[in-house]
This record gives structure tokens, sequence and C-alpha cells, in this order.
């Protein structure tokens, strides 16, 4: 199969495809690991090729599924395969390999994906940007001198530059919509508890950390949710089952909602023009849509979110940290981790039980008044970041600083996502934007706990309204230099 054919199929139409036997699942792993090798150099999204894996899962026979044959590129943090490295992003974890399948893992094989590679992720996932020491950053699409976003930065390089249609992604503060704004894809990150993160923990970050996904293709994220979703065995959340697939609602019509959108953080922290005039864009679109669009402003305390942040994370990142540096056999300190991340991890060493509970309070405060609003509100448009793309280098981990230093970088840039890790409420970014230079600017839909729904049926209306997935970067596997495709 030629990469100018493959890459004009979402995950779906590929699985298509492959159920119409126009084409084996076998070639695609063939097509995709082309992709990898003439777009992974300039780009730095795959850190590891999993050739006999994939021979492995082929040669077993594809179970049927929504996506049978479709290559798997996932993020190398909290999902896991049996036998394949799971590094986190980081020195200290180098070489770590879990024994067992991940209870996403699981899903994601039944739903017929081949594990192809492991994308690159920042140290612990705690970046807004991908570029960890140890392997160095990954460079979007758009522009190489540009950061992709963070933490699954490496998948949607991957998936913006045409290398698969989609990539498993995870969110613990935006890491799912910031990457998705910046490389010009749609990513939403389910509600609390829709999808499993288990065996091994109940939760990630006490809630605030979701799996899913970042694709080209609303429908590609709800097919793919309409798999993943509902709850394992043993864990602690079980939320209401959605009244119909999702990937029927992308299809249906929203019906009139009022739509409360902001400009402004919740922290105080200025938003760019260009993410304002991304808001405003959104806000006329959504109007000519017939949906009523209301100026309204989250009533969180924004200091008191941000120490919710710092409760929750350094002491997340120290248990995680502390319970698996075991199994390396290497010590925890500044000699095999970034600095500020280390410094997070201190700060959260010398943590009290009683600081976790009052983190834990807050994240229950923060959620009953966020919820009371949205009460009179179908949906909330937001900037996805305050700022446009950035160059590589402004969030650097490893610089010398402060837990406290640190941490306000990170959060400032995620001042419009965390909120809703916090509250544990769906919420997209929407790729409508794009900025004078060229570079995408998403937009961030906000839903009612559970209620991805609306979202999807929103997204499948401005998909349609004002489509996305033909636009491509600079870097793409339509652009190759001297190959026919």
């Amino acid at each position: 199969m030629q990469l100018s054919e493959y890459v004009k199929f979402d995950g779906l139409g590929l699985a298509e495809l492959v159920r119409r036997r126009e084409v084996k699942a076998e070639e695609l792993v063939k097509t995709t690991l082309k992709a990898i090798e003439a777009l992974n150099p300039r780009l730095n999204a795959v850190i590891g090729v999993l050739e006999e894996e994939a021979r492995s899962t082929l040669a077993k026979g594809l179970p049927e599924g929504p996506f049978t044959g479709v290559p798997l590129l996932f993020k190398d943090l909290v999902l896991h395969g049996a036998g394949i490295p799971s590094e986190l992003g980081s020195r200290l974890f180098k070489g770590l390999v879990f024994p067992d399948d991940s209870t996403l893992m699981s899903r994601f094989r039944r739903a017929g994906l081949v594990p192809l590679a492991r994308t690159n992720t920042p140290e612990l996932g705690f970046n807004a940007s991908t570029e960890p020491v140890l392997h160095g950053p990954t460079r979007n699409p758009w522009n190489p001198e540009f950061s992709s976003g963070g933490s699954s930065g490496g998948s949607a390089a991957a998936v913006s530059a045409g290398i698969v249609p989609l990539a498993h992604a995870n969110d613990g503060g935006g890491s799912i919509r910031i990457p998705a704004s910046l490389c010009g894809l749609f990513g939403l990150k389910p509600t609390r508890g829709r999808v499993p993160v288990g065996p091994d923990a109940a939760e990630a970050l006490n809630g605030h950390g979701i799996e899913h996904l970042l694709s080209r293709t609303v429908r590609d994220s709800a097919a793919m949710l309409d798999f993943t979703q509902g709850p394992d065995v043993g864990d602690p959340y079980v939320i209401a089952p959605p009244a119909r697939p999702y990937l029927e609602e992308v299809g249906r019509e929203p019906g009139r909602l009022r739509i409360a959108f902001s400009r402004a953080t919740i922290t105080g922290d200025v938003t760019s023009p260009e993410c304002v005039a991304a808001v405003e864009d959104a806000a006329r679109l959504c109007g000519e849509l017939g949906h009523e669009l209301v100026e309204a402003r989250l009533p969180v305390d924004g200091a008191a979110f941000e120490e919710c942040l710092a409760l929750i994370w350094c002491s997340g990142l120290a248990a995680w940290v502390y319970g698996l540096a075991g199994a390396t056999g290497r010590t925890p300190g500044p000699d095999v981790m970034e600095a500020g991340n280390w410094a997070a991890v201190q700060k959260g060493v010398s943590m009290t039980a009683m600081e976790l509970q009052k983190g834990l309070a807050i994240m229950n405060h923060i959620a009953r008044t966020v919820g009371r609003f949205f009460v009179n509100h179908d949906a909330l448009l937001t900037p996805t970041v305050p700022c446009a793309p950035h160059r590589l280098g402004v969030l650097n981990a490893n610089a010398p600083q402060t837990a406290r230093e640190w941490m306000r970088k990170v959060f400032s840039y995620c001042a419009f996502t965390a909120p809703f890790n916090v509250t544990g409420q769906p919420a997209m970014s929407v790729p409508l934007h794009w900025s004078a230079r060229g570079m995408p600017i998403g937009v961030q839909f906000v839903g009612r706990w559970g209620d991805e729904a609306t979202l999807f049926r929103l997204a499948g209306q401005l998909e349609r309204a004002r489509p996305w997935a033909h636009r491509t970067p600079a870097v793409h596997v339509t652009n190759l230099p001297g190959r026919p495709g």
C-alpha cells in the first residue's frame, strides 16, 4: 500500500479495507514502518519500534473489532504491554518491563489494533512539552523548531504527520488536549472513570489521569471510546454507560446548546491575542450553527486550584517514583531525574497525609462549584492553551529550579485544561483555528460530568461545518522528497 493512499483513510477506514480484504493487516504494518523510517528522524516521535511484537500479534490472528489490522502507536506512560519496555520518559526507569498487559492495552488488542511502536513522552508526563533528557525532544510537524506539546507529544506528532491515523494518549492536566491543539488534531479527555487505568492502580494521580487517544477524525475517537469504555473488575468507579454508541452521536445534530465562553484563565495567566481570537472565532461559528453563546467565567479560586494541583501531583509523583524504582535497581535522584521533576518528587516525599487530604478536599470543592456552573450551561468554550505553539526549550524540566518554580511554569500552560482533570469532566480540543504563521491553535469545549455524548455531537457538527483533516503540516507523509508515496 502506498503512503499516498494510506494517509487518505482514518482508523475506521483502514479497518474497513482489511475487513473487505482489499488490504492485509501485514501491509498496513509495513506501510506504517515505512512512514516511521521516513519521518521519525525529523520528528523523534517514536522511541521504540516493536516489529517482533507486531509479527507475533499478526501470527496469532486478529480478533474482529472496530480497528482490526490498524497499527497502534502508544505513549510510553501508564499504558503498558507484557514484555514491552515502559520507561515513563525517565532515565530512572530505562529498561523497565511489565510482565502483563494493562487493562486498556488488552482492550486495544481486542479492538483489533496491532501494537507497533512506543511514542515519546516527557519524564513522568510532567511537562506540557515533550523533550525528555532520556530520548530528546519531539518536534512539531507544522514547524520542527516548535514543541508538539505534552505530555502526549510523541503520539500527536505521529498522527499529525500521517504516520498513523490515531495513537494512544493520556491526560493528567491537559496531555491529550494540549498536543491536539499544537498539532492540529482532535483530542477528547473522557470523564473520570470512563476508561480503566488498572489493574496496577485504581486511578492515576487521584483521578486526574485519564486514558484515551489522539486522532484526525472525530469518529475514530468515538468508536474507540465505545470499545474501551466501562469499568474493569475491581475498579473504584462505575459511571452511567452511554445511552447509545458514541459513534452514532457523531452524526446526530446536537440541537441548540447553551454554550458559555471565556477568554480568561482562573489563575490570572495572560491569554495571548491569537488564542483569544481562536475562541472568538469558534464562538461566532457556534452562533452561526444556532447555539446560544453566553460569556461567563468559572467561579473558581485560582490560588486554591494551583494548591490542589501541587499537592496532588507532588504526592502522586513521589509515590509513583519510589513505588517503581525498586524494579530498576536505581535510586531516585538528580543523576537519573530531571531537575524540576526531582524537586517536585522531593516536595512530595516531604508532604504529610494531612496535606494530601487537603488537596483532595480542595478538589472536591472545585468539582462541586464547577458542577453547579454546568447546571445552567450545556458546554464551556475556552482556549485550549493560553498561548500559541512555543519553541522547544521554553519548558525545560532539566533547568535548575525549585519545585514551586517548575510547577508554576507547567501549570500556567495548563491553566485552561487542568481544571477539568480536577473536576473529572469530559473535555475536548477541536482544531478550528490556525495562526497567521500557519500554526494550529485548538479550542476547548467542556461538557457536563459523564456527558461525552453532547461533546461528540457538537464535535461532529463542527467537523462538518469546518473540516480539518485535509490540512497537512510541512513534515508529512505526502511531502516526502523523492518519494512518489
